[in-house]
């Protein structure tokens, strides 16, 4: 594509009517196998600006001729925002034309990270969850919610139910009522329960977006049949589900830092739960078939994710070409 001699600025609304979460899982779908080993992505770098907040930048880059980009994210981490009701987290998604270096275009990096990260999940489901799903439990009622629910939508049209559960109440009646409203994913119904034991055995898809450091979904709980979607944890304190899912279920990574980064899959390792070599794959070889997905209709599932620079310049990518293609910015 010809790069624009001017960077433009994607607004959030521009975002919002360009990227859909099931035209961002095709995406990944088909590009992941084929740019993914082209992608450069180092260690993000980390910067204490005070005792509270930071800085982050995560660069990535591609030497594949039909992902000509160099993209970086810029995270900013001011928890104590809270306080004068601001988000404690912001981010930027920069993108450079890699034949060049021509700057072409920023872009909000929260709602990019928001869409990327819950279409990851989606694509994961759609692989591994039973094609009969009918049960969506939704653990979690943050920002990152309602971009997983309409994700696994989008990705099994056999969902009937989602019944939400968070830690405050409110806040998923909240988002259970927005989302019934809206009567996007129509014949849908929208719940919530306060009893997390209650509903975990319902549950023919869960998905967890959390910070919790004490496990939230107990494995005994998990029906068979059941695909297990592990979003929140990224450090090794952190853990959504406790080690007997991790036992029942055959595991797949989103990417090998999961291994690392995740604590429910750290904390297996260092207990003798599993072991590295017991990990059934990860998403690119899943796509591929290197690695065989649910073999039948009783196993148990479960996909960490902990998220990566490649799908983020994957989603920068769609954003930028179908925004210049068909001038919607």
């Amino acid at each position: 594509m010809a790069s624009n001699p001017n960077p433009i600025f994607i607004s959030s609304d521009s975002l919002h009517s360009i990227l859909s979460h099931s035209t961002l899982i095709q995406h990944f779908h088909s590009s992941l196998p084929t740019v993914s080993s082209a992608i450069n992505t180092p260690i993000r770098q980390h910067y204490s600006l005070s005792p509270s907040s930071s800085l982050l930048l995560m660069p990535s880059w591609s030497s594949a001729p039909s992902l000509p980009y160099i993209g970086v994210k810029l995270v900013t981490h001011f928890p104590q925002n809270s306080t004068i009701n601001l988000p404690g987290i912001h981010a930027n998604y920069v993108l450079f034309s890699s034949t060049t270096g021509q700057p072409l275009a920023s872009m909000d990096g929260t709602l990019l990270t928001l869409h990327r990260t819950a279409s990851v999940s989606g694509l994961a489901s759609k692989i591994l969850a039973k094609k009969n799903s009918k049960i969506l439990i939704m653990i979690g009622a943050g920002a990152l919610a309602p971009h997983l629910i309409k994700a696994h939508l989008s990705s099994n049209p056999s969902l009937q139910k989602v019944i939400i559960w968070n830690r405050t109440i409110k806040k998923a009646i909240d988002l259970a009522g927005t989302l019934q409203k809206s009567n996007e994913f129509k014949g849908v119904s929208f719940e919530t329960d306060e009893s997390l034991d209650e509903i975990v055995p319902l549950g023919d898809i869960i998905s967890c977006a959390t910070n919790s450091e004490t496990p939230l979904v107990k494995g005994e709980g998990l029906k068979h049949g059941a695909h297990l979607d592990l979003v929140g944890s990224f450090r090794e304190t952190m853990k959504e589900c406790d080690d007997e899912a991790i036992k029942r279920g055959r595991v797949y990574v989103d990417n090998e830092a999961a291994l690392v980064e995740a604590g429910e899959l750290v904390g297996a390792f260092e207990r003798g739960v599993i072991g590295k070599g017991d990990v059934g794959g990860n998403l690119v070889e899943l796509i591929e078939g290197k690695k065989v997905g649910r073999k039948d209709c009783d196993e148990i599932t479960v996909f960490k994710s902990v998220g990566s620079g490649v799908v983020d310049l994957l989603a920068a990518q769609l954003v930028y070409e179908t925004c210049m293609e068909k001038n919607k910015c």
